[in-house]
C-alpha cells in the first residue's frame, strides 16, 4: 500500500528540511512506497506563481522521484472524487482532495503536520 505525503511534506523534503519531520513522519517515509495526489501537484504550482516555491513543480516531482522515489498517483479521479464529496470538515479544496485521495486508495495513510487534517483523517501519520 502506497503512503500518501502532504503538500508541506513535499516542501520541507524537497528543501532538504527533513529536521521538520516527527520520527514517526520519518520512518514512514523510509519505509514506504511514496506517492502524491495530483492535487499536491497543483498547489505545489499555486505556491511557484506566488513566489512562495522557487521550483517548478514538475522539476521537484522529479527530483523527489529521483532521491526518494515519490511518485504521482494515478488511483481514480472519479473515485477521489465521489469520495472527496463526503470531506465536509474543510472547505480547502486541497486538503479536501488530498485526503478523498488517501481515503479512497484503500485508506492509505498520509503523512501531514496539518492539525485539522490529522484531526479528521485516522489515518494521518505525525506524532
Amino acid at each position: 500500500m502506497s503512503l500518501y505525503l502532504d503538500t508541506q511534506i513535499v516542501l520541507w523534503l524537497g528543501e532538504g528540511r527533513t529536521a521538520k519531520l516527527t520520527p514517526a513522519a520519518s520512518d514512514a517515509i523510509e519505509s514506504s512506497v511514496l506517492e502524491i495526489s495530483p492535487m499536491v501537484l497543483t498547489e505545489l504550482q499555486y505556491l511557484y506563481e506566488i513566489k512562495r516555491l522557487v521550483m517548478a513543480p514538475l522539476a521537484l516531482l522529479d527530483q523527489l522521484q529521483t532521491q526518494i522515489g515519490l511518485r504521482l498517483s494515478a488511483h481514480s479521479f472519479p473515485a477521489v472524487v465521489r469520495t472527496a464529496l463526503f470531506e465536509t470538515w474543510t472547505r480547502d479544496p486541497f486538503d479536501r482532495i488530498i485526503v478523498a485521495q488517501a481515503r479512497s486508495d484503500g485508506y492509505s495513510g498520509l503523512v501531514s503536520a496539518d492539525g485539522k487534517i490529522q484531526e479528521h483523517y485516522s489515518k494521518t501519520i505525525w506524532d
